[in-house]
């Protein structure tokens, strides 16, 4: 061990942390499909350019809506790469990536993958206990799987997934399990309140093969950080590592074998990036969106974040700036070094995880849920990356939904007091446990546990303390109260207690099953009670850097309740047992991982809506739901008596009535079976439906006015009339033209959708159209059309039944001006008459209203409105 150089340092308030839900998660990853080669697409590059492309300072970025992984070019900002990774949609990712090679670890199965950069292929599997707890990290040719609820650090070769020798053991949960730029694997041990350092072991030189020598990797490091049972973050540096210790808010950096402490003024929890560059290490404390930028032992100056809501991913420190994600509002804040804001790069405006990672002399940011991603270079100069870009993959990424409303502000104060403080007594100790407190409105900071003389303060998710040093045959009791921003909340104290040597045996072994209505059962043997009887036994639950009671049975078994644990999240299980004396045992040996899981949640964002182009479909689509532990495996979607099973978010439902109201009901199965349905209506599309509305007229056209319902479809619409061309186009005013007139028509209209037709009619008449016959005498007195006078018993102004002076066809004379309806024209016979002294020639013929229906040549009637005959139909 080695001591800590303390440095007392001022500073303002701090912010909470981000959960610890989220550590150890980074940019890029899946593996979902990446197994036993389930149908890895590759679009983009050929496998002989990836090689070299792997070398161009590029970066992996996951995309969940579309379960794909895109590699971006740092260089030109540009996707040159994408793989569709088919089942990974929605799921939670890891992976460790080197310019050959990515680890990937898929949260939802476990499952770890070993990637060959060079040629897309999949080199090796294994498998690892679902959930968050297990966490993958690879620098070089060196790979680890780090199981922080274990507390077991294992070398793996990258080549083929095998174990290297023997495995690291630490106490149950440990945090970190990144590498520093020297290559060594940095540990956490809470617990203890030390941090270690991991040096791997030689590879052999064939996969798969034992190392040469036996070796395995080592502890080579050991450091006294905090107190024991503090909480504890770690953020590795270019050579040594930096320990926030959240408890005692201090900052203890591990350089060249050279311990340093900073104290921290925080009233809430801290957060460090998993990966620090550069001699300052940013502490992000977001629920107060202030960072403390720390530097050789002392706190340089702080920042604020712009803002509100405390959404805030841990800083990261890149080319003298530092650089914030706001997970509210997609945005990321740049801030010189001396804390000055100098730019503010937006996003996607989209609440959601942002992934920020130093690789290749470039910083990648990366919103997993967004279309979008950004590339800082060492000049800062920002550039944007689609990574769904339609020159490798084509199509447009689908619509992005808009925000939800922010949530209201909670009220904030004090904690409440600890749930359910109970202590055990031992041989010289005691240990305390207790449920934890209210945080009302501001994050817990730690627990503060009293008597027997002593004073300790443990983590915010560290709820059971050994406490030692006791006199047997004394009695005590104990209190704890919890910490927050607004200060200390009210203590609860436990049962008393009575040290004693007379302690049982802890149960020789602890089993854990993970059951599909949420619970957990947890088994162990009956204990030796030495002499005394076992009246009771408590159950301890260990997580990724935490410990809280979970239970107390009278039996050899204990079943947690659903929803007492976190779903997909990992833990073991200890167990004390307990005399009818009160004495408690020591703890047993760690159970077995397991992973709490029960029927997924209902899908939200339910949308169904009518397919416009299809009779009787509907589409459906909906937001995934959550897993709550187990991977969702497919969606049962029920309409109108018929059911579709899908793996995907969408679907459409066919072979329904046209114009029928259905109501949808969607809900998601996984391990444990089905969940909660959603439902929504939605109708088919019907027949459109034709109302007129009004109808005009001129002397050659009809024109109708109308309205369509097109039954949620789109119509086209036409109108017609009898024996003459359709009118198609507009779906509220068509013109039906080439009429004759002064002619009653009745007019159809048409709508027409792929559900059928609707129709409606109007009558309209058209106007008349009026010629005035008109003849006069032509030059030098000719009187050619003898106009008013009988010649051999003709006229100027005859009309004939047919287009043609033929005498035998004349049906009479029309005196000049006189006023005749005409109807139509006709070609005929040349006639020509000089009328307003200019000579009127032409071989149409009207059809006018004389005697019934008769013609009169056009040189011998002026069509009133400027004697235009085109206005009048061909007969």
């Amino acid at each position: 061990m080695t001591t800590i150089e303390s440095v007392t340092s001022t500073g303002p308030e701090t912010a909470r942390p981000r959960s610890r839900m989220r550590g150890g998660l980074v940019t890029i990853g899946t593996v979902a499909a990446l197994l036993a080669a389930m149908g890895l697409t590759v679009l983009g590059l050929g496998a002989a350019d990836n090689a070299v492309a792997n070398y161009d300072a590029s970066s992996w970025l996951w995309s969940t809506s579309r379960s794909e992984l895109a590699r971006v070019n740092g260089v030109t900002a540009r996707v040159d790469t994408r793989m569709e990774v088919p089942g990974g949609r929605r799921h939670q990712m890891q992976v460790a990536q080197t310019d050959r090679l990515l680890i990937l670890r898929d949260l939802n199965t476990g499952q770890v993958s070993s990637l060959d950069l060079a040629t897309l292929q999949i080199t090796a599997t294994t498998p690892t206990a679902p959930g968050l707890g297990v966490s993958v990290a690879l620098h070089e040719d060196s790979a680890f799987v780090v199981d922080a609820v274990q507390g077991i650090v294992r070398q793996l070769d990258p080549r083929s997934l095998t174990p290297v020798g023997e495995p690291v053991r630490y106490p149950p949960g440990i945090t970190g399990g990144a590498f520093d730029g020297t290559g060594k694997l940095w540990i956490a041990v809470p617990s203890e309140g030390t941090v270690s350092a991991v040096t791997a072991a030689e590879l052999p030189a064939t996969p798969g093969d034992a190392p040469s020598g036996g070796l395995s990797p080592k502890r080579v490091e050991t450091y006294e950080v905090a107190e024991p049972a503090h909480e504890l973050v770690v953020s590795t540096l270019d050579d040594g590592v930096a320990v926030l210790d959240r408890t005692s808010a201090s900052l203890v950096s591990v350089r060249a074998g050279r311990t340093q402490r900073a104290n921290l003024t925080m009233t809430a929890p801290g957060s460090l990036p998993t990966r620090t560059t550069g001699p300052q290490v940013p502490v992000t404390v977001s629920g107060e969106r202030k960072v403390h930028v720390v530097r050789d032992a002392a706190e340089v100056h702080r920042f604020t974040v712009p803002g509100a809501g405390g959404e805030l991913s841990p800083a990261v420190a890149w080319a003298g700036r530092f650089y914030c994600a706001d997970e509210t509002t997609g945005t990321v804040y740049s801030f010189d070094a001396n804390g000055q804001l100098v730019d503010t790069i937006k996003g996607s405006g989209r609440p959601g995880p942002m992934e920020l990672e130093v690789r290749e002399n470039h910083l990648f940011i990366n919103p997993p849920n967004s279309s979008t991603a950004q590339v800082v270079d060492d000049r800062n100069q920002v550039r944007e990356v689609n990574k769904y870009a339609n020159d490798v993959l084509g199509g447009d990424p689908p619509p992005v939904a808009p925000p939800p409303p922010p949530p209201k502000k909670p009220k904030v104060g004090k904690p409440g007091a600890p749930r359910a403080v109970t202590a055990a007594a031992g041989n010289a100790s005691a240990r305390v446990s207790w449920q934890a407190a209210a945080s009302n409105g501001a994050e817990i900071t730690r627990y503060v546990v009293e008597g027997g003389g002593q004073r300790h303060e443990v983590g915010a998710n560290q709820r059971a303390l050994e406490i030692t040093g006791l006199t047997n045959g004394e009695t005590y009791t104990f209190s704890v109260h919890a910490v927050n921003a607004k200060g200390d909340g009210p203590a609860r104290r436990s049962n008393p207690v009575t040290p004693t040597a007379a302690v049982p045996d802890p149960p020789a072994s602890v089993t854990a099953e993970a059951r599909p209505d949420g619970t957990v059962l947890v088994k162990w043997p009956a204990a030796n009670g030495q002499g005394n009887t076992v009246t009771k036994y408590a159950v301890t639950a260990s997580s990724a850097g935490a410990t809280a009671p979970a239970g107390e049975s009278p039996k050899t078994e204990l079943v947690i309740p659903a929803g007492q644990l976190e779903y997909g999240t990992q833990y073991a299980f200890t167990v004390t047992a307990v005399s009818d004396k009160g004495a408690g045992s020591k703890a047993s040996p760690v159970s077995n991982t397991v992973v709490p899981f029960t029927a997924p949640a209902a899908p939200t964002e339910l949308q169904a809506s009518t397919v416009a182009d299809q009779p009787g479909t509907i589409a459906v689509q909906w937001a995934p739901a959550v897993e709550n532990g187990r991977p969702v495996t497919k969606y049962v979607v029920e309409a109108a008596g018929k059911t579709t099973e899908v793996t995907d978010v969408r679907t459409t439902i066919g072979g329904l009535g046209d114009g029928q109201n259905v109501t949808v009901k969607v809900k998601a199965v996984n391990e444990a079976g089905p969940g909660a349905e959603a439902s929504t209506t939605a109708r088919t599309v019907a027949a459109p439906r034709v109302t007129v509305t009004g109808s005009s007229a001129d002397a050659t056209s009809v024109t109708v006015t109308f309205t369509v319902d097109a039954g949620g479809g789109r119509a086209t619409c036409s109108a017609t009339v009898p024996g003459e061309t359709p009118a198609t186009g507009s779906c509220s005013s068509l013109r039906v033209t080439g009429l004759t007139p002064g002619t009653a028509y009745t007019v159809t209209v048409t709508a027409s959708n792929a559900a059928g037709k609707g129709t409606a009619t109007r009558a309209q008449s058209t106007d008349a159209l009026y010629g005035i016959a008109t003849c006069n005498n032509g030059p030098d007195g000719d009187q050619r059309t003898y106009c008013n006078a009988e010649v051999d018993g003709r006229n100027g102004n005859e009309i004939f039944s047919v287009p043609q002076q033929l005498n035998s066809k004349q049906v009479g004379w029309a005196k000049p001006g006189s006023r005749l309806k005409a109807y139509c024209k006709k070609q005929g016979e040349n006639v020509d008459a000089w009328i307003y002294n200019n000579q009127k020639q032409s071989t149409w013929w009207v059809q006018v209203e004389y005697s019934g229906r008769n013609y009169i040549p056009w040189a011998w009637l002026n069509l009133e409105g400027g004697d235009n005959i085109n206005l009048l139909p061909t007969c």
